[in-house]
């Protein structure tokens, strides 16, 4: 991990207290005739900076028979994507197994995906969860309880625990509920029963009671988010599910974007205010459609802003996962257009190749993007990368299986689009497994296409 520095806000004072106590004593003498100790890491400001962050030896393995030996020492998340997870599936070891790990590899910091509410991203099948929607009990006591109770074992009190909290989950009760034409029965759903609020509050408190771990919660991205019905909503909503089931906002260390998603990090040659032809392109391109934002950056940047104005501590920290946005290869635009027309010329100049920002399911030219960083820009903790390359987003047709993972039609490259993508094309790659399994013509196009090349 490279190790820039960055200025961030001052401490709040929950998290100076954490600081001054982050120390206890672990006895074994019953065995050995003599007590021993384990310190807990010291909480810090940002938990990525001069960290050795954790790489997960079965992705590792997967990327290097693929012909990614020059990506595979890079760290990923690990997903605990349904309660099997935590002990362990087959090729794949447990939440406990890999903090031994980590541990193992002298590691400082551990990046641990959340993700299993009841009634799992209500707006795609394609990463559905195991559980109903009415479920919150067994997701409290069978998926997180479990969790906290492994994290908690003082053997990992070294390790800098980074928990992402439940991606896709908030933003889709801000964008995909009531009127809209978004709109979609689950998640209305959910919005009333208000399991994802429960949930996502519960998950926090628990999880922030350990003294070394960090939480970030999802945010989407730029073309979810970035408009200005659900910018302000949405950091409203994060601070209800942060004050909800017994959490408080020192329980959130920072949130995450573009997680699992192709979000550009910069847009080198346009911003929304660029003008063309006698008006911003964002108001004149169908691209950008009056969102304010046109890439990542930018808008974490501005999102950190909004959610202190909301209630947030001062000092929270954003990631941005980099691991499939890097859109390199001979299409990358090298200068901007020079077009007059704002349409032509932000086709002709973004870097974003993608249809329609709405696109999410294995993008068809993508690649690698930075490699993980700590303290790459203002505000910014690091690039990381969450999604591991080479995982699949979903099935490009009907598989069955005992994952809960239902066949969304986004994941299809023949499907002709919806509401939430304009109706256009899904742009997804074919011939793609389930969610979460290995992908080789995915992988093997992310690492043609990366950027910053190989």
């Amino acid at each position: 991990m490279h190790t820039n520095p960055l200025a961030r806000g001052t401490w709040s004072p929950a998290r100076r207290g954490l600081a001054a106590a982050a120390v206890f004593t672990l006895v074994s003498g019953l065995l050995v005739g003599q007590a021993s100790q384990a310190s807990a890491a010291p909480r810090v400001d940002n938990p990525y900076e001069g960290a050795t962050v954790y790489v997960n030896p079965d992705w590792a393995a997967k990327a290097t028979a693929s012909g990614g030996a020059a990506i595979a020492d890079q760290p990923t998340g690990v997903w605990m994507d349904r309660r099997a997870a935590i002990t362990g599936t087959e090729g794949a070891r447990g939440l406990r197994e890999h903090l031994d790990t980590a541990v193992e590899q002298g590691a400082d910091l551990i990046q641990i995906v959340i993700y299993n509410l009841p009634g799992r991203d209500c707006a795609a099948l394609a990463s559905n969860g195991e559980l109903g929607p009415d479920d919150i009990e067994i997701y409290k006591s069978e998926y997180i309880d479990p969790i906290v109770e492994i994290m908690g074992d003082p053997a990992y009190a070294g390790l800098r625990i980074v928990n992402i909290i439940e991606i896709d989950s908030l933003p889709n009760l801000i964008t995909n509920v009531g009127s809209r034409e978004t709109a979609t029965p689950e998640c209305d759903e959910m919005l009333a029963n208000g399991n994802y609020v429960e949930g996502v509050g519960y998950a926090l408190a628990q999880l922030g009671s350990l003294e070394n771990t960090y939480n970030y919660i999802d945010i989407g991205h730029h073309g979810w988010l970035g408009w200005d019905d659900n910018f302000g909503p949405a950091a409203e909503l994060f601070h209800e599910a942060a004050t909800a089931a017994g959490a408080t906002v020192d329980d959130v260390h920072g949130f995450i974007s573009n997680t699992a998603n192709y979000g550009v990090l910069r847009e080198e040659f346009f911003d929304a205010d660029t003008v063309v032809g006698g008006r911003p392109v964002r108001e004149a391109s169908t691209f950008v459609d009056w969102n304010r934002y046109v890439d990542e950056l930018s808008y974490a940047q501005a999102y950190r802003d909004e959610l202190v104005s909301v209630g947030f501590n001062d000092d929270i920290g954003m990631l941005i996962d980099t691991s499939r946005n890097g859109w390199g290869g001979p299409d990358r635009p090298t200068q901007a257009s020079t077009s007059t027309d704002p349409e032509t010329f932000v086709n002709e100049s973004r870097i974003d190749r993608r249809i329609h920002l709405g696109n999410w399911c294995n993008q068809s030219g993508a690649g690698i993007g930075e490699r993980p960083t700590a303290s790459p820009e203002s505000g910014i903790d690091a690039y990381v990368w969450i999604k591991p390359p080479g995982e699949s987003d979903g099935a490009s047709r009907e598989i069955q299986n005992d994952e809960g993972k239902g066949f969304d039609r986004m994941c299809d490259p023949t499907y002709e689009g919806n509401p939430r993508n304009q109706n256009n094309m899904s742009g997804a790659l074919p011939d793609a497994p389930l969610s979460g399994h290995w992908f080789e013509a995915q992988f093997q196009e992310l690492l043609r296409n990366a950027y910053p090349p190989l």
